[in-house]
């Protein structure tokens, strides 16, 4: 199993935590802070995904005029999990 733990940055999430299983199957997603029935219906989305699909549909998500959003601080976090050996 994977985990990290990641400060997003731009964002209303003051930090979210991610595992994932050994075939990088998203098992827990917990995003601190932001807008909760947001960020919460976006963990619950997440889980049972691969960890390259949900980047792949969330990167480069905005939030109005930010350049980033809370999702796209999350396919941040997820490829940092990427990277954990």
């Amino acid at each position: 199993m994977k985990s990290v733990e990641f400060n997003p940055v731009g964002v209303c999430s003051k930090k979210m935590i991610v595992e994932c299983d050994d075939n990088e199957i998203i098992t827990k997603v917990q995003i601190i802070g932001g807008c909760p029935g947001n960020t919460l219906g976006v963990s619950k989305l997440c889980l049972g995904k691969s960890v390259d699909e949900v980047i792949s549909l969330l990167e480069g998500v905005r939030c109005g005029a930010r350049s980033s959003s809370c999702p796209d601080q999350l396919a941040k976090a997820l490829k940092k999990l990427k990277e954990t050996d």
